[in-house]
């Protein structure tokens, strides 16, 4: 095997604090908004030129909280509950030989501001802090192949979960001037059910904890059912 050194671009500043309910695959929580900050080498307006002509982007970017692990030939995926093995080519487990992975999404704006460049982001799937290897433009002639199948995962993950906020909860989120869309954006995190597989086989109420953005966020599952009890600053 040949060494190949990268470098990064760039980092991601996102709400997802822990990878504890990030979604499974990117744009399945829209509300999801994440800023690209460009380190000292890229932070140029001439390498993003032309860029806000498109709608959505590839990111390339490293598995950073898991690369030191290792990487296995064959990998339990979620959307088969966790009981049924794949070898990793076939998913996009986090446990890769190079520990690289790609995620499709949209692209809002660039900004320049104070001597630095972003790109600001929405639909994101990855975790506050991830580098960011390269950058390409999405082609819709290209990359949407509509005749394409995907085995195991040919459909949009979907749940049962309803989403149910405490009055304490709605009136903090009420206050989140910064955050317009919070009840939102929390919703659609729950409805996608972040629990570990072997929980979800479980009945009973069980306690959940997450941060999102600085925000420590409680909330109950029962059978189908979220209930959001308390919302807190961190």
């Amino acid at each position: 095997m040949s060494d190949y050194q990268l470098t990064a671009i760039g980092h991601i500043h996102s709400p997802y604090k822990q990878k504890f309910a990030i979604p499974r695959q990117p744009r399945l929580v829209p509300q999801a908004k994440a800023k690209l900050v460009f380190t000292a080498d890229f932070n140029r307006e001439e390498f993003v030129r032309g860029l806000d002509e498109f709608s959505h982007i590839w990111l390339l970017f490293r598995f950073h909280e898991t690369a030191d692990k290792g990487y296995s030939a064959m990998v339990r995926p979620p959307r088969l509950g966790g009981n049924e093995r794949k070898g990793v080519f076939a998913t996009r487990a986090t446990f890769r030989p190079n520990a690289i992975g790609m995620s499709a999404v949209k692209l809002e704006g660039i900004e320049y501001k104070n001597g630095q460049l972003s790109l600001l982001l929405a639909g994101i799937d990855l975790l506050d802090g991830t580098p960011i290897l390269d950058i390409k433009p999405y082609l819709p002639y290209s990359d949407a192949m509509l005749d394409a199948s995907a085995g195991f995962a040919d459909t949009r993950p979907e749940t049962d979960m309803s989403v149910e906020f405490s009055q304490a909860s709605l009136d903090f989120i009420a206050k989140q001037h910064s955050y317009p869309e919070l009840q939102d954006f929390i919703s659609n995190v729950l409805k996608q059910d972040p629990r570990p597989a072997y929980k979800k086989q479980q009945h009973g109420e069980q306690s959940y904890g997450m941060t999102l953005y600085d925000f420590n966020i409680r909330w109950q599952v029962n059978d189908d059912h979220n209930y959001v009890s308390s919302i807190e600053k961190n």
